[in-house]
C-alpha cells in the first residue's frame, strides 16, 4: 500500500470556526453602528483581516483613522480568540474523526494546511491534535491561497510527492491552490461553488470509506 500525503483545511473541513468570526465582527460592527448580518458576512469568505474591516466600514460609510483600524483589528482577535477557550471535541465537524482514524489505521501522512494562525490551540481543545503528522499554518506561510504554498509545504513536510497528495477544502482558493499544486482537491460544501474541485461532497458524512481506500491505491 503506498503512503500518499492527505491534507486538510481547519476552517469549515475540521472545524467551524467561522461563526465566531462572525461573532467577533458583529461586535465590532455594533459598536460603530453598523448592521452587520448573515449576509454581509458572506463577503469575508476567505478575505483578510485587514480587508474585512475595510468591507465592514464601508457597508456603515465609516471613515477612520489608520490608528483605529489597527485597535478595531486587535479587538476582533482577542474578541475572536476568546470564543475559542470554551471549545471542545463536540465541535468537529460530522464525520471528520471517522475519515481520521481511517487514514492513521492506513498509516497514511496527514496534514493539516490552514492560514489560520490559530490552528495549533484550536486541534488541540477539539482533541484531534495527535492525528497530524505536519501542520502548516498562517504562522509558516507567506503567500495566501490561491497560492499553493501551504499545500506544497505540508508535502514538503511529510516527504511526499504533490502528486501523490490529496486536499479538503471547502473555499474556491482552496480547491484551486490543490489544483495549481498538481494535487487531488476535494471541495467539502456546495457543488455549484466548489465545482472546480476534482470531487465534491456536502460533508465528511457523504464520503464512503471505499472512497478513501480508492485514494490511497
Amino acid at each position: 500500500m503506498s503512503k500518499k500525503a492527505f491534507i486538510f483545511d481547519l476552517d469549515g473541513v475540521i472545524v467551524d470556526t467561522a461563526k465566531y468570526h462572525f461573532l467577533a465582527w458583529q461586535k465590532i460592527a455594533k459598536s460603530l453602528n453598523i448592521n452587520f448580518t448573515h449576509e454581509d458576512n458572506e463577503l469575508l469568505k476567505g478575505v483578510s483581516r485587514v480587508r474585512s474591516l475595510d468591507i465592514i466600514l464601508g457597508l456603515g460609510n465609516v471613515q477612520a483613522t489608520q490608528e483605529q483600524k489597527d485597535q478595531w483589528l486587535i479587538q476582533k482577535n482577542e474578541d475572536y480568540l476568546s470564543y475559542l477557550v470554551d471549545m471542545d471535541e463536540s465541535e468537529v465537524l460530522p464525520g471528520v474523526l471517522k475519515i481520521l482514524k481511517l487514514l492513521k489505521d492506513k498509516n497514511q501522512g496527514i496534514a493539516l494546511g490552514s492560514a489560520s494562525k490559530n490552528a495549533r490551540p484550536i486541534l488541540e481543545k477539539t482533541g484531534v491534535l495527535s492525528y497530524f503528522d505536519v501542520i502548516v499554518d498562517g504562522n509558516d506561510v507567506s503567500n495566501a491561497k490561491p497560492d499553493p504554498e501551504v499545500f506544497l509545504k505540508a508535502a514538503q513536510l511529510l516527504n511526499i510527492d504533490p502528486k501523490n497528495s490529496i486536499v479538503f477544502e471547502d473555499s474556491v482558493a482552496g480547491i484551486q491552490a490543490a489544483n495549481i499544486a498538481e494535487m487531488v482537491s476535494v471541495g467539502i460544501g456546495e457543488e455549484t461553488i466548489l465545482h472546480e474541485a476534482d470531487h465534491i461532497f456536502k460533508d465528511f458524512t457523504q464520503i464512503e470509506t471505499s472512497f478513501i481506500e480508492e485514494l490511497i491505491g
